[in-house]
């Protein structure tokens, strides 16, 4: 298999330079870089390619890393039926930078795309209703952001003296925990407090 995906590699490679950017074979997965201007035009080509013929695609998401310059990578999962393979395509954009939407290509992207713009804020260019999908109406920031707050910004509850919901800013009614997970387990030098019972536990036994 990894013999086949190299060698598909290097034929897409050869067939669209102008596309794409690097390419590897990891894990037995086939990944390539794409330059995100030509990914509408390099999506159809993968689909029609009789060596390729990447019909299905499997799933849209993101990835964020907030330290780099271009944060986002935008990665796409295709497969083919055809040839038995998988592909990974992966677009990296910058914050304020529009994706092109491969609706027109692939009907089938039409919500992926909106649940990307969702979770992550990224723009999809030419996408025909590009509105929130997972979240609710007037829903504030990107959840899946990672400077996004672990405790969002508001909270919902039912008002009994209103009968209806209302949406607050949050209120938390204790302090919010920064856990420790280390375990004595582990090899931690410190006990956790309750351990001493299992340990006294133990000796009686």
């Amino acid at each position: 298999m990894s013999k086949a995906l190299n060698e598909l590699g290097a034929h897409i490679e050869a067939k669209r330079p102008d596309c794409v950017l690097k390419w590897d074979v990891t894990h037995g997965e086939l990944n390539i870089d794409v330059a995100p201007a030509n990914i509408k035009g390099f999506v159809e080509f993968l689909q029609t390619d009789r060596s390729c013929q990447f019909s299905s695609l499997v799933d849209i998401t993101a990835v964020d890393y907030p330290a780099r310059p271009k944060r986002f990578d935008v990665v796409y999962h295709f497969l083919s039926m055809y040839q038995n393979h998988r592909i990974r395509l992966r677009l990296a954009v910058r914050e304020d930078e529009m994706v092109p939407s491969i609706t027109d290509v692939t009907p089938s992207a039409n919500w992926f795309e909106r649940e990307v713009f969702d979770m992550f804020g990224i723009l999809f260019s030419g996408h025909p209703d590009l509105r929130r999908i997972l979240t609710d109406y007037g829903f504030r920031g990107y959840p899946l952001r990672k400077d996004f707050p672990t405790t969002g910004y508001t909270e919902v509850r039912y008002d009994e003296e209103q009968k209806r919901v209302v949406y607050e800013p949050v209120s938390l009614t204790q302090e919010y925990r920064q856990f420790d997970f280390m375990s004595p387990w582990e090899g931690a030098e410190y006990v956790l407090p309750g351990d001493e019972k299992s340990d006294d536990a133990a000796k009686g036994a």
